[in-house]
């Protein structure tokens, strides 16, 4: 099997299950006339957040990771009205494009973006006794991966479902021997949700137009 199968596959399962991704297909167009890095979550996964916000019943949702909002955009689709969005992104310029993608896709009074180091952010939310999050999405610096996790346990409930992008590599999270930050990032975390006695987890290998990755799923016990 080979990357272009996957794209095939890819777009034909676009086409006949998730026909609404062409209509948000001018923020992947954004994003990279604003020269940000390619690496939006692809249509059938951002319909796969929407469709677990749904499930889930989410109306509180915390984002690592904003980009150019193509995500964020997704999961504000799947909120009921009073429904919020708090996404946190590091770089000034995604934050900006992220900003004018909201408003262009008339959900900014649904998003709440914060600017600067994740870590910072989530400290932040707790210091204030933010309010906990039904829902959270982690796509953010892999290296951090774990640490991120103790603290998103921190702003979570029971029953709170919490995601994470890109955790298989291309296979190499399974390699003890891997010198990358971002895969030992993985491992790192993969360890710490398998020795927490607060979540439930699994995870998925995908294959698409983005590769050979997968995602962990958990829910707050």
């Amino acid at each position: 099997m080979s990357k272009p199968l996957w794209e095939s596959v890819d777009r034909y399962l676009i086409e006949a299950l998730s026909p609404e991704a062409e209509n948000l297909n001018w923020i992947l167009e954004a994003n990279r006339a604003a020269e940000l890095p390619e690496i939006d979550v692809t249509p059938l996964e951002g319909k796969l957040l929407c469709q677990l916000l749904e499930l889930s019943s989410a109306k509180t949702v915390l984002e690592l990771g904003t980009l150019g909002g193509y995500s964020t955009i997704w999961m504000a689709m799947a909120l009921p009205d009073g429904g919020k969005i708090t996404t946190l992104e590091l770089e000034l310029n995604h934050a900006r494009v992220a900003r004018a993608n909201f408003e262009k896709a008339k959900v900014d009074d649904k998003i709440h973006l914060v600017p600067g180091l994740a870590v910072e952010s989530l400290e932040k939310l707790v210091d204030d006794d933010s309010p906990l999050f039904d829902f959270v999405f982690v796509d953010a610096d892999k290296p951090n991966s774990a640490n991120y996790f103790e603290w998103v346990l921190k702003l979570t409930h029971p029953g709170s479902v919490i995601v994470f992008d890109n955790v298989v590599r291309d296979g190499e999270v399974a390699n003890p021997e891997s010198k990358s930050p971002e895969v030992i990032g993985i491992q790192k975390l993969i360890r710490a949700v398998q020795e927490s006695d607060q979540v439930s987890a699994t995870a998925i290998q995908t294959v698409s137009s983005k590769g050979y990755d997968g995602f962990l799923l958990a829910i707050r016990k």
